[in-house]
């Protein structure tokens, strides 16, 4: 039985690419059992009435009309919850991605990998504002996750169902799957894709993005790194906070009672005071967010570990 694959295609205001990319979808999985996941998240452009259309006429297509627009997170979230696929392929709707590459995204799933994620090395997009600060996101991601990849922004990615079914995902956390995927023990790896200029419609993305791309980033590192013990970052510090304090107000102490040196004007007294209580309330919210974390884990029967299989004895049976 052949693994039925899974298209998931998020789509605001692309009414003028939809139909076109459902064409060259069709000729590129002919040889595939496959069905195309549109998820229209809250177009203003006519887009939900074509994907309504195609859906109806196209028994291996779903259309998914969200109640307004929520985001490209929460709409892949939406789309990977109404596939059926054994492999989930998620590609943007614009036409940028190449519909041609989904066949080479599967072969390397094939090959062993749970995730394959494309990179646009030869991409069509303005330097200044989009590739250039793309290129400097890939490589802190890179560096700071662990999982090197060069084009996490590649909406064009292919992932085994049971990867995704371990995930959470929420804000803006779809760049990093093939990340927190690795968190869980998938392997993961990238091929070259095809990237086409835009032709029809507008970029829904810009500079103001950066921002958020880097706080995710941060979100991203801290669970790949302590989601399971986040006191031993957040107690981490506060030891160090408050050991600077304590030793800070040691060394004043022993000036005012064997040199009799006045205090009270000296503004690094109130720092001892205030690296001190700080190294306080970073140990207490990391006690806090220990105990949280137990409770969650505990609470919904969750493991902080993925089995991915038992091996056992099998006893030879005598002829």
């Amino acid at each position: 039985m052949r693994d039925l694959i899974s298209i998931v295609i998020p789509i605001y205001n692309e009414r003028e690419n939809i139909e076109e990319l459902y064409e060259r979808l069709k000729r590129a999985l002919s040889d595939f059992d496959y069905e195309i996941v549109f998820v229209d998240d809250g177009s203003k452009d006519g887009s939900t009435e074509i994907i309504r259309e195609i859906a109806q006429k196209d028994g291996r297509v779903k259309g998914v009309i969200l109640k307004r627009n929520y985001g490209q997170t929460a709409a892949l979230s939406a789309g990977f919850e109404v596939a059926k696929g054994d492999i989930i392929i998620t590609m943007d709707g614009d036409l940028q991605n190449d519909p041609e590459d989904i066949p080479r995204l599967l072969e390397k799933i094939r090959e062993g990998y749970d995730v394959v994620s494309g990179w646009r090395r030869n991409r069509k997009d303005p330097l200044i504002k989009r590739r250039l600060p793309s290129s400097i996101a890939n490589w802190i991601i890179s560096k700071i996750t662990g999982v090197n990849l060069h084009d996490y922004g590649c909406t064009l990615k292919a992932y085994k169902r049971e990867i995704l079914e371990d995930l959470s995902l929420y804000g803006e956390l779809h760049r990093f799957i093939p990340a927190l995927a690795s968190m869980n023990g998938a392997k993961v790896t990238e091929i070259v894709v095809k990237h086409h200029p835009r032709r029809r419609g507008k970029s829904k993305y810009g500079l103001e993005r950066i921002p958020k791309v880097l706080l995710d980033t941060l979100l991203v590192k801290f669970l790949l790194s302590y989601r399971t013990r986040p006191l031993h970052l957040l107690g981490g510090w506060g030891l160090l906070s408050f050991f600077a304090g304590f030793f800070i107000a040691l060394y004043l102490s022993i000036q005012k009672l064997f040199f009799g040196i006045e205090l009270s004007r000296r503004p690094i007294l109130l720092l001892a005071v205030l690296l001190m209580l700080a190294g306080i309330q970073l140990i207490s919210t990391g006690l806090l967010a220990e105990m949280l974390m137990r409770t969650y884990y505990e609470s919904q029967g969750k493991k902080p570990y993925s089995i991915k299989e038992i091996v056992t004895w099998k006893r030879e049976s005598s002829t």
